[in-house]
């Protein structure tokens, strides 16, 4: 099965539950969520799905020691590397760039194609951009939130950047056939082991859906500023309160 398959197949779910999300006009975030109907037929999807996802991840975490499992996710880290590296050039990070560069040949030989994160034992920052990210940085900053079948929280900026960055990732483009979905699968079931300690705050919310969706869009802002986002209106009304009144001392009346 080849990329552009699985992504018909993605649309095609979406195009369905967008016929099911009916006229539902729940909203709890108009600015970043309009389309929270469809959103939430997707998230319940995904919910769908994940009971058949996690009992797998967790007898992978249970199984899979832990040295193993860190090198599982450096490996795919490390496949990361290339993507992030064209993007930082594109966002004019040439400096952050020659960096990724190095850790991806460090990583890919010294480290076992990246098993061993020999770049971070070595004191090399580790970065990670994306398509996304880059759009951002050229002016396209807000995009309402969308939920994608089988891959979760997004953007309608995201998530078409996400096919680019995967067709061109070296998984995408150099490996293969059945190899490159064994790598997906690996991935998928890797990654959702790695948040199986989130699940029990996800139970306990009293809304899940908005749970996800928030903590992701502060995560991604976090991400789209390297660290620094700008401060919104509720911040920066906090940081007028605690700034010293002005008492008029030494003025005359």
């Amino acid at each position: 099965m080849s990329t552009r398959l699985y992504f018909i197949c993605v649309i095609c779910v979406g195009l369905l539950l967008t016929g099911c999300a009916g006229t539902q006009s729940r909203n709890t975030d108009p600015e970043n969520d309009p389309w929270e109907g469809y959103n939430r037929k997707v998230y319940a999807f995904n919910e769908g799905m994940d009971k058949v996802v996690r009992p797998v991840a967790v007898g992978y975490d249970r199984i899979m020691p832990d040295p193993l499992q860190t090198g599982v996710g450096n490996f795919f880290r490390n496949l990361d590397a290339p993507i992030t590296f064209i993007n930082q050039v594109l966002q004019g990070k040439l400096k952050q760039g020659g960096t990724t560069a190095g850790r991806f040949l460090l990583n890919s030989t010294l480290g076992l194609l990246g098993f061993i994160d020999v770049a971070s034992k070595m004191g090399i920052s580790y970065y990670n951009e994306d398509l996304g990210q880059t759009l951002a940085v050229w002016g396209y900053e807000d995009s309402r939130y969308m939920m994608l079948p089988f891959l979760g929280p997004s953007t309608f900026r995201d998530g078409p950047a996400r096919i680019v960055d995967n067709y061109y990732s070296p998984v995408g483009s150099v490996i293969g056939g059945n190899v490159r979905w064994g790598l997906f699968l690996v991935r998928g079931i890797d990654t959702r082991a790695r948040y199986l300690d989130q699940d029990a705050e996800l139970e306990q919310a009293y809304d899940p859906y908005v749970l996800m969706r928030d903590v992701w869009l502060q995560n991604r802002q976090y991400q789209i500023y390297d660290g620094d986002p700008p401060l919104q209106d509720y911040d920066l009304y906090l940081e007028d309160f605690d700034e010293e009144p002005d008492t008029g001392a030494g003025n005359t009346p």
